[in-house]
């Protein structure tokens, strides 16, 4: 089953800001919570990963899943779905960023369908979990940078 989960969060920093430091995936080990190592595969033109290796915690074990990005809407928004994973059929998301004076309002959105054989509200709360980390551990990680350039 396809759980569906939306969220958004204002950060205290321009979204160019944001988009940077939501782009370097490779980073990601050092302040997301859950991710242990992040691995580019494949970048575009630009430098940008189009193709990303993760290793996480989940679920009390170690998973590991491969994303593809799209940036079709860049700078206001990306995208991603899941190429391949254990644990997972699908971790489809979206980034949306938003002005807001000099703060930036991101709006996430993921669909998620774990394998492991979880009842449904279980299911429903790991994936308002992943989200919910997700955003505020970005917000930690903007704001911390932004207020150390002061």
């Amino acid at each position: 089953m396809v759980d569906q989960a939306s969220e958004r969060i204002r950060i205290a920093a321009p979204a160019e800001q944001v988009w940077d430091i939501a782009l370097d995936f490779e980073a990601y080990p050092e302040w997301v919570r859950d991710i242990k190592r992040s691995t580019v595969l494949e970048r575009d033109d630009l430098g940008r990963g189009v193709l990303v290796e993760y290793r996480a915690a989940a679920l009390g074990k170690s998973i590991t899943y491969v994303l593809a990005y799209d940036f079709a809407r860049a700078p206001h928004e990306f995208s991603w779905r899941l190429v391949r994973g254990d644990l997972l059929r699908r971790l489809d998301g979206t980034y949306r960023l938003e002005p807001d004076g000099d703060a930036t309002r991101v709006h996430y959105e993921l669909l998620a369908d774990l394998a492991a054989p979880l009842p449904g509200l279980v299911k429903r709360r790991a994936t308002s979990i992943i989200m919910g980390s997700a955003l505020r551990d970005l917000k930690r990680r903007v704001e911390a940078i932004v207020g150390g350039e002061h």
